[in-house]
């Protein structure tokens, strides 16, 4: 799973000057498409599976892929996901023994 690129803002804290200028950062990162639903996964060579592992993937998550070498950019075709649940996605693809078949993922939902 990839770290959290942002702030997270606790539900509560005694300062609430603090606390407001906290959310309103967070706001306005969300505005500017700036989210912690990013990471990455290289496929696993010479299989027709790989398992992305993210605690923020459920059932009904929607999970974008953007390859990020030559090899990913030709995988993507034959790329799928097969199966989700609460923290992992099974992802489908061609086997191949390239071992940089890596691509950038986002998950909404």
């Amino acid at each position: 799973m990839a770290q959290n690129q942002f702030l997270k803002v606790p539900l509560s804290m005694p300062d609430q000057g603090q606390h407001l200028r906290l959310v309103s950062g967070a706001l306005n990162n969300t505005i500017d498409g700036k989210l912690n639903s990013t990471g990455s996964i290289t496929l696993t060579a010479n299989q027709t599976s790989s398992t992305l592992t993210d605690a923020r993937v459920g059932a009904n998550s929607i999970i974008l892929f953007m390859p990020t070498t030559a090899n990913a950019n030709t995988a993507k075709a034959n790329l799928y996901v097969s199966a989700r649940a609460n923290g992992t996605a099974t992802l489908t693809h061609a086997s191949s023994g390239n071992t940089d078949q890596t691509f950038g993922y986002a998950i909404f939902g």
